[in-house]
Order: structure tokens, then sequence, then C-alpha cells
């Protein structure tokens, strides 16, 4: 397997440079519900998403963030190295259209051209049902109160609605969604914002699932969030345990260490960011435990156990390493380790080579591995 190196076929970057994608325009005051059959609002900035009661400068600032990590996960890719995966090289422009819809790689491209084709589309979707997801919330809250939209509307990833039948009409998940509204309406903060909230479903859809990394809930300060487990947006200061999974990273390998801690790239590639709780209150950890979100996302992992086979999970930590008890280890290859957190990364964590280890099963089963360089 290749390590992360820095060799980069300038030709490609040349011709990615020209490929162009449409601009995700968020809409402002992301409250909660509303019917999905809608036209889109007048364009806002991404810094306008966040409510001004609740709004605050690390808030902004990590909105801003996002926007513009979501341009530079495109035109970084040909910036950077690459991981032991294949490289993804430059595609055409034909690849992807203007709306994001997919299409089919040209026959006359290579194998590594096919990956960047398919890289492309998986990150335009991601994109897509980020825009469906914000105009939903948005229009939601254009009107008084927040409007009659379900918790289950801003799950918008067709493959994962398809894969969790009925789930959102059980009676927990009802109370959840009732908590969750409630939440909103209170004076504090909740995290992430509501177009984030399943953007680890929507940005990894269930048929591309080929590596599942648990957390336990989302970081709870203004702007961190962004529901994917351990990734904050650029801009935001890289959690510790982030800068932990960076250094074995580096030294499994050999992958430059980013400047920031957007994990994107991961997601859209096949890597399900889940965290176990999907929402918290700001600055306070765990507050939403024990509400229905543990049974929901368990439902998740049972779907994916179940449903699929050869799927790697990354268990790090007592609370991850519980969640095996969903997975059958039959079908399935579960790789335990310490907690990437300050306290516990040198008990086990740091050596793990789970970076490597996922792709060197992933190749064994045909499949493409994960470019782990961001």
């Amino acid at each position: 397997m290749r390590s992360c190196n820095k060799n980069w076929n300038h030709h490609y970057a040349s011709l990615y440079s020209r490929l162009t994608f449409p601009a995700i325009i968020l809409q402002k005051n992301p409250l909660f519900f509303t019917n999905p059959n809608h036209k889109m609002a007048s364009a806002k900035a991404i810094t306008d998403f966040f409510p001004p009661a609740k709004r605050s400068k690390g808030a902004a600032a990590a909105a801003s963030s996002l926007e513009s990590s979501s341009k530079k996960s495109i035109l970084s890719v040909s910036q950077k190295p690459t991981t032991n995966a294949v490289p993804f090289p430059s595609t055409t422009p034909e690849s992807v259209d203007g709306s994001g819809v997919q299409l089919s790689p040209s026959s006359n491209l290579n194998e590594e051209q096919k990956l960047r084709v398919q890289f492309n589309q998986s990150l335009a979707k991601a994109k897509r049902n980020l825009k469906i997801c914000a105009g939903r919330v948005s229009k939601s809250t254009s009107g008084e109160g927040l409007g009659s939209m379900k918790l289950e509307e801003l799950l918008v990833e067709e493959t994962w609605l398809e894969a969790l039948p009925g789930e959102f009409q059980k009676p927990y998940a009802k109370k959840l969604s009732e908590f969750v509204k409630a939440e909103i309406q209170s004076p504090i903060p909740i995290y992430p914002p509501q177009h984030l909230i399943f953007n680890a479903l929507n940005s990894t859809p269930f048929d591309k699932v080929k590596a599942v990394i648990i957390g336990q809930d989302p970081y709870h300060g203004p702007g961190q969030a962004m529901g994917l487990s351990f990734s904050v947006p650029e801009g935001i200061k890289v959690p510790s345990s982030l800068v932990n999974i960076y250094k074995e990273l580096q030294q499994d390998l050999q992958c430059s260490i980013p400047s920031h801690g957007n994990l994107e790239r991961w997601a859209v590639q096949g890597v399900l960011l889940l965290n176990a709780v999907l929402t918290v209150r700001q600055h306070q950890a765990n507050s939403h435990a024990k509400k229905g979100w543990e049974q929901f996302t368990d439902s998740v992992i049972e779907t994916i156990s179940r449903k699929k086979k050869g799927i790697v999970f990354l268990l790090w930590g007592n609370y991850a390493q519980a969640k095996s008890r969903l997975i059958d280890e039959s079908k399935h290859h579960i790789l335990k380790s310490a907690h990437p957190s300050g306290l516990s990364a040198h008990r086990g964590f740091f050596g793990c080579r789970h970076f490597s280890r996922t792709n060197r099963i992933l190749e064994e089963a045909a499949t493409s591995p994960i470019d782990w360089q961001l």
C-alpha cells in the first residue's frame, strides 16, 4: 500500500482546477420544521444561518468557515498529497453537471480518473443534501413559530430513509422529535445547527458506507459541532482528540497533519462519522443523552450490520466499544483501541494503526481504500 506521498500529477491538477461546482447557499434563521415541497427562499450568506438570538462570534466564524471549507475541500485535493489509497486525479467537467446530478464516467477514463469522478459525485450529492435540508429549515421558520416540519424531514438522504423504514414513526422517535423541538425553542443554544443534525447520514449514503467511526455526542462549544463525529469546521481550533488522531495518522501512513479539523472528505468517501447522540446544549456535555438519540443511532448501527457486509467499525474507547454488541462480527470487522483523548491516547490509541488496517481490509475485499489525507 502506498503511504501519504507528496507526488501529485500537475496535469490532473490543472484539469481539476477548471472543474466548477454549484455554490451552496444556506438560508436565514435555521429553526426546525417545514413542508419538503417548496421553492428556495432568497439567498443568504451562510453566517445568516445562525439565529440572531443564538449567534455568537464563534458560531458566526464557524458558519463562515464551514462555507469556505466546502469550497476548499474541492480545490485542496489537487494541492495535497494522497494516502496509501489510489490518488484522486482530476475528472472531466461532464462528470458532474451544474445541479449536482451524477453522470456516468466516460468509458475512456482510467481507474484513477474514475475514482476522482466518484469522489466528485459523492461530494456534489452531499452538498445537494445540505442545500435541500437548509432550504427546508429556512422555509419552516419564515412564518410564525416552528411550522409543521418533522424531525425526519432533516434526513434527506434517500438511501437512509429506505434503510430505516418506519423508524421515525416509532413512539421513542416521536418523543425525541418533541424534545428537540422544545430545546430549539429554549433560550439555550443547541448544537449542531439544525440543518447539520443528520449531517453524517446526509453526507455518507447507506449504500456507500465502508467504515464507521463512532463518537459520543457533539462538541458543545459555539461553532464547533458540524454533525460529524470528531470533526469541526475550518477556522475552529482543532480539538485535542482530533490532534491525536492526526498524529496517529501521520505515524501510520505518513500523512501530513492538516491545519483544520474538517473531516468531510472522509465522510464522502464512505466513512460514516456517527455520534451516538446527535444534539447537545451549549456548554453542557451529554445534556441530550438518554432522550432517544441512542436508540436511533443504535438502529443505524444494527441496520448496517444486518443489511451490509465487510464494514470496518473503528471503536475508540469504552463507550464506542460497548456498541460492538450491535455488530455481527461474523460479517464485519471491528477494530478496538483506547480513545484518542489526551487522557487515554497513550494507553493504546497511539500505535493502533487503524487507518492502514482499515485500508488493508478494504483492499482485500476488492473495495477502494480511503484517502485519509486531508
